[in-house]
């Protein structure tokens, strides 16, 4: 019966836990890369102070539910500083950042709400 109850008590624990697909990790991080990207855009383009707002919210909202999800604080950072270096200083690309709206809003649980929450405690 231990048995039993430890094995089903491990099945609750790491379904909890399950945390990101290797793909979504990657995607998650590239999306952090576009955002910082966005936020940070060379002079001259042309880009929406709001959407500085959102991008900035987005990455916080990742890493917030990587860590929530089981990915450590430093395996996390590392892979958005790869992603960060790869975007940094590139012109904005509209058909990237929409890909990276719909993954949030639809990878993480109310991902779109939790958004807009924080784009509101920004300033």
């Amino acid at each position: 019966m231990k048995k039993i109850i430890l094995v089903f008590s491990f099945f609750i624990i790491t379904s909890a836990y399950a945390g990101m697909s290797n793909e979504e990790k990657s995607k998650a991080w590239e999306c952090s890369g576009i955002y910082m990207a966005n936020y940070f855009l060379p002079s001259g383009e042309q880009f929406e102070y709001s959407m500085k707002e959102k991008s900035m919210a987005s990455v916080k909202v990742m890493k917030t539910y990587a860590i929530e999800t089981g990915i450590s604080e430093k395996e996390w950072n590392e892979g958005v500083n790869k992603a960060v270096d790869k975007y940094y200083g590139s012109k904005y690309n509209k058909a990237k950042t929409e890909e990276c709206h719909s993954f949030v809003a639809n990878t993480i649980p109310n991902g779109a709400e939790r958004v807009k929450k924080v784009v509101q405690t920004l300033y």
